[in-house]
């Protein structure tokens, strides 16, 4: 693999699957490119085509057509290359729970000829504590690391995380993304699938957001907010009959929900021009438990999908593939 060659290259690639009345596109010619030592985030509805982008990246799918190179691979004509070079932690797997963590991670760093060390590993993920325990009395966050932990020492080029943070508290959740970029800062590339908008914004370089089979968008969080969702929402209360209309041409979103006995109303709204907004809201409308945030990530998720972000994994079926 040449230095300046991307790590996972995707040139318009189609996968389509046998639907009840016609073949439906997984993927539609999705074109990506990921450089070396990037954390990219994969973010999409279900249904949007992440597993199958995945399964392709590693030469679980072969693709329609299109063309897909993976550290300069072939992911299906050289999956066993690929198999030393890029390791995968799904949500779920399944592991020998009798085991330790530390007599685990030892029993998989005894499949590759490089591996790290199990204490490397166990000291990466924060796992001191619970080296002798066995993998069945972990809770569900412990179990999360370990099996980062078991993608891990491989020492593999390319690591492909699947909703990583899952079951994490915050003090886990930090542990991690500090181990994720201990990892690209010895040259390491991660593809991370997530549903977390905090994790996405916070730790990826740049994200892609994948809808019906394409990339509605790609770039870096803050040039995707620039682009796409530029709004702050507001949020505050004021009494019931109070009058709002001097706000109307500063929205582009305005929701109003009575409180308690009706006296007092709660207001959201999006707008481009949050100054004069607030100029409104402190003086003549004597607004109160006033708050501002980003439309962030999630705006952008919203407006490029349709989709609010936390409804995003929820009701559609992604065909078991898609």
């Amino acid at each position: 693999m040449a230095s300046d060659e991307p790590v996972i290259f995707f040139e318009d690639v189609v996968k389509r699957y046998p639907g009840p009345v016609e073949e439906f596109a997984a993927l539609d010619g999705v074109r990506l490119t990921v450089g070396r030592g990037e954390i990219f985030g994969l973010l999409g509805p279900n249904g949007a085509g992440k597993t199958t982008s995945i399964e392709t990246m590693v030469g679980l799918r072969k693709p329609d057509s299109g063309r897909v190179r993976v550290l300069g691979l072939d992911p299906v004509a050289q999956r066993g290359e690929i198999r030393l070079q890029v390791a995968i932690q799904p949500q779920q797997a399944a592991v020998f729970e009798q085991q330790t963590v530390f007599e685990l991670l030892s029993t998989w760093a005894s499949f590759y000829p490089e591996p790290d060390s199990a204490e490397t590993v166990i000291a990466k993920m924060g796992l001191g504590e619970s080296r002798n325990k066995k993998v069945a009395k972990l809770s569900g966050g412990q179990k999360q690391r370990v099996l980062v932990g078991l993608a891990l020492v491989s020492r593999p080029r390319l690591l492909v995380l699947d909703e990583p943070s899952t079951g994490l508290d915050p003090n886990a959740r930090q542990e991690l993304w500090a181990a994720l970029r201990t990892y690209r800062e010895g040259g390491g590339t991660v593809l991370l699938s997530t549903h977390s908008m905090e994790e996405a914004q916070l730790l990826c370089d740049r994200v892609a957001v994948l809808h019906c089979g394409r990339i509605a968008a790609c770039g870096t969080p803050d040039d995707l907010i620039r682009a796409h969702a530029p709004d702050r929402e507001i949020h505050f209360t004021v009494r019931t009959n109070a009058d709002l209309s001097a706000l109307e041409s500063l929205t582009t979103e305005l929701e109003t929900t009575p409180r308690g006995t009706g006296e007092d109303t709660s207001v959201r709204l999006r707008t481009t021009n949050p100054d004069a907004v607030f100029g409104i809201i402190a003086g003549s409308l004597g607004a109160r438990q006033i708050e501002l945030k980003d439309a962030g990530l999630e705006g952008v998720f919203r407006r490029l999908t349709g989709h609010e972000f936390a409804e995003a994994d929820v009701g559609a079926d992604e065909r078991g593939a898609a």
